[in-house]
């Protein structure tokens, strides 16, 4: 009797807060990573900000290209600033409590900017589709128009599709586990923690995850095919280096970001033996591409390194 009254008690009981842990198995030496993360945010931020400025001060950077460069710049730091100040709470001063509301709103901000992310890179696809295989109608097919009109798509796509990830995890009874084992909110991760059935969250991450990350992934890839059949049409070797190198960079970028989503999924799959590695993944692909995605292209792109030195004042 009084064991049925007890396991009665527990399952009518919710938590209020979330407490997250870090990173697991190395929470004795987390704090000594703190300091290449703060880094790499700090980076990302001053990049990013910096290829805003310079797209907006530079006339010769009011193109296409440039503009969704910038758009995704913002969604960079997004991102980087969706986890990284609480992390380094976590890190710095055992700020470890995360109230389900604010719990809940990471998950759907972390979804939302991953789902932009990769959505402004198959913009940037088109864009380069576009330039090298119709370059004589491409002024009047990519303009300022066609970039409001795909980024407007992508932020609706996105923040529409990704509700349903927040208000299905809230709706879930937390009865009475509630330290979660990694330094952010992740969506499996909190909702493994409910006292009731999770296989309807488990499907629409999946099913998430295949109409965004998945189609995507096929377009981009679809649209450097023809691309590649494209430039090895061109009778000049000169003309075939030219073409190549007008997207090396976003291809160095599109390479990064979806081996990062491939990885992360594999090592969320594998990482039972050793948790530590999907989760400092998950961490690092949430922060490294804000940072190194400004870099790829200042050093591939002579037009926004002029611009970054203009900006600076070291343009002689």
């Amino acid at each position: 009797m009084d064991t049925t009254l007890s396991i009665n008690n527990s399952s009518m009981f919710q938590v209020s807060e979330f407490i997250l842990m870090g990173l697991p198995g190395i929470h004795e030496w987390q704090h000594w990573l703190s300091l290449p993360l703060a880094l790499l945010y700090i980076l990302a931020l001053g990049a990013n900000i910096l290829i805003l400025i310079t797209i907006q001060h530079e006339p010769s950077l009011h193109q296409p290209l440039y503009w969704l460069l910038g758009i995704l710049a913002i969604v960079d730091i997004g991102l980087a600033t969706t986890i990284m100040p609480k992390i380094l709470a976590i890190l710095w001063f055992e700020a470890k409590a995360i109230s389900l509301p604010e719990c809940f709103a990471q998950i759907y901000a972390i979804h939302s900017f991953m789902g932009m992310e990769s959505g402004i890179f198959l913009c940037m696809a088109v864009d380069r589709y576009v330039a090298i295989c119709y370059p004589l109608r491409y002024p009047s097919i990519v303009t300022e128009a066609f970039v409001i009109k795909a980024t407007l798509s992508m932020v609706l796509r996105n923040g529409l599709l990704t509700i349903p990830v927040p208000v299905l995890a809230s709706q879930r009874h937390y009865c009475s586990r509630n330290e979660i084992d990694h330094c952010l909110c992740s969506n499996l991760g909190v909702t493994s923690l409910a006292c009731d059935d999770i296989t309807i969250n488990r499907f629409y991450q999946l099913a998430l995850a295949w109409v965004i990350a998945g189609s995507d992934m096929g377009l981009v890839f679809a649209s450097y095919a023809l691309i590649i059949r494209s430039v090895l049409r061109l009778n000049s070797a000169e003309a075939t280096s030219k073409a190549l190198s007008t997207c090396s960079s976003h291809l160095i970028l599109i390479l990064f970001f979806y081996t990062a989503v491939i990885v992360v999924s594999v090592t969320q799959l594998a990482g039972r033996k050793l948790p530590v590695i999907p989760a400092l993944f998950n961490v690092l692909h949430s922060v490294m591409p804000p940072a190194f995605n400004p870099m790829v292209y200042a050093l591939r792109t002579q037009e926004l390194r002029a611009g970054f030195q203009k900006v600076l004042g070291l343009a002689q």
